[in-house]
């Protein structure tokens, strides 16, 4: 994955918590604020960067594979695609600070990549700053208005770090105007999650819709 800096890292990382939450919210548990982790991510896309928990083997391929962009990037500071193949590399080893400083050169370089954008977005949840993931997810969508991944990773940020489930659903349903077949990892429509968290916020009590706004 990390060969291809056009695509966007594990957006389908974001999906996984959507359908934890669609379950949670039916049985009751509504709101709750999952945290993202290792052992979400490497099981929802094809990966050709190995998980770093797997062996010592596939940990030394990484560190070597980081040091060898590391050194790139200082031989060649305009050199784009490693500063993002080195966001990706400490993405999928868990070092959003550096990953976010890794895109924000890549993005320095190359501004209008919505890819990018999204995938710093990610790391700035993971770095406990949904106030810069939605602001990396919004560019992303101004670059490239009908870009999916920001759509539905902005509703993730609103939901479950603001507990704003109407802005989220907002979101979605831009989303879901862009491509009305949208479907979460699970193979559950998009289409269906949001009727059911409607249907769900419809049974409050005013009180407690009225702290959903």
């Amino acid at each position: 994955m990390t060969e291809k800096s056009g695509l966007v890292k594990k957006e389908t990382l974001i999906y996984a918590l959507l359908i934890g939450f669609v379950a949670g919210f039916i049985s009751g548990a509504i709101f709750a604020v999952y945290k993202l982790s290792p052992s979400t991510s490497s099981q929802q896309v094809s990966e050709t960067i190995p998980n770093i928990n797997t062996s010592s083997q596939l940990n030394n391929q990484q560190k070597e594979a980081i040091a060898n962009l590391e050194a790139e990037v200082t031989a060649n500071a305009d050199n784009v695609e490693a500063w993002t193949r080195l966001g990706h590399l400490y993405y999928d080893t868990e070092q959003p600070d550096k990953a976010i400083a890794a895109y924000t050169h890549s993005l320095a370089l190359q501004p209008n990549n919505p890819d990018v954008w999204t995938d710093m977005g990610v790391m700035y949840r993971r770095n406990k700053q949904p106030d810069k993931a939605i602001e990396s997810f919004e560019k992303a969508y101004s670059i490239q208005p009908g870009h999916e991944p920001s759509r539905l990773n902005k509703g993730i940020v609103l939901l479950y770090d603001f507990d704003k489930p109407l802005e989220a659903i907002a979101a979605w349903e831009e989303l879901l105007a862009i491509n009305p077949q949208a479907k979460l990892n699970s193979g559950m429509a998009l289409q269906q999650a949001v009727e059911e968290i409607k249907k769900e916020l419809a049974t409050m009590t005013p009180a407690e819709a009225q702290e959903q706004k």
